[in-house]
């Protein structure tokens, strides 16, 4: 893609103004809405690359439209709400949202997220059939299993493992308690939450020189986890 198209679903005219202005300076095509309804509507004949949806729309609730576009299409979804509960968030991202951006925000943290969304897609397109997996030191071998930080081998069991490729798998995207319990654990998640904290906290003393400072694994406090992308 050269130039990606961008759907705006605000209902607030001069954030929507404001947010429009940024992308179309930033040389994104952007097409706007205010309501669910016509939301759905432009997803379905214009084919946005992204979505940026707020929840709180005048005819219905942003939640049902992920769920609704979710039925046809996987374009990713960043909402972006003055709605900042963890369960406002996770109901969101388990809808199939792909980012949470609470309001009020700042432009430039929306466009880095952009950014950040077009380098995963970009990665997908490519066939993302690499044996290989490369992001800053980190190198996860899939092929032969093993990771490596610094060119120095990471002693990592096999659930830690499974958590490091499964958040690489998904670099870049936020993704809740839920659904990484699920991929790992399976079933009765729920039970699962205090083991995925005492795993993510012994992975990141493995992987990051800092734990207290990540540099690969961010913690969104409520919702879960994300794997930040290193330039």
């Amino acid at each position: 893609m050269d130039k990606w198209k961008i759907m705006v679903v605000e209902d607030d005219a001069p954030v929507r103004h404001l947010i429009t202005v940024s992308l179309s300076a930033e040389d994104y095509t952007v097409i706007a809405s205010g309501t669910a309804a016509e939301a759905v509507q432009l997803a379905a004949t214009q084919n946005p690359d992204m979505i940026l949806l707020d929840l709180g729309l005048p005819d219905g609730d942003g939640d049902e439209v992920i769920e609704k576009i979710r039925l046809w299409t996987e374009t990713p979804i960043i909402v972006i709400s003055a709605r900042d509960e963890d369960t406002d968030k996770i109901e969101a991202l388990d809808a199939g949202a792909d980012d949470y951006l609470t309001k009020p925000f700042s432009v430039a943290e929306l466009l880095a997220r952009l950014r950040s969304t077009q380098r995963r897609l970009t990665h997908i397109a490519a066939g993302n059939t690499e044996a290989v997996f490369k992001n800053g030191d980190l190198v996860i071998d899939y092929a032969a299993g093993c990771a490596y930080l610094a060119e120095q081998p990471l002693k990592l069991t096999p659930i830690e493992y499974r958590l490091l490729c499964l958040l690489a798998q998904n670099v870049g995207k936020v993704l809740t308690h839920k659904f990484i319990t699920q991929k790992v654990w399976g079933v009765g998640w729920e039970n699962n939450i205090a083991s995925l904290r005492v795993f993510m906290a012994t992975l990141r003393k493995k992987l990051e020189t800092y734990p207290g400072s990540p540099t690969y694994i961010q913690t969104h406090i409520g919702v879960g986890y994300r794997m930040l992308k290193i330039d």
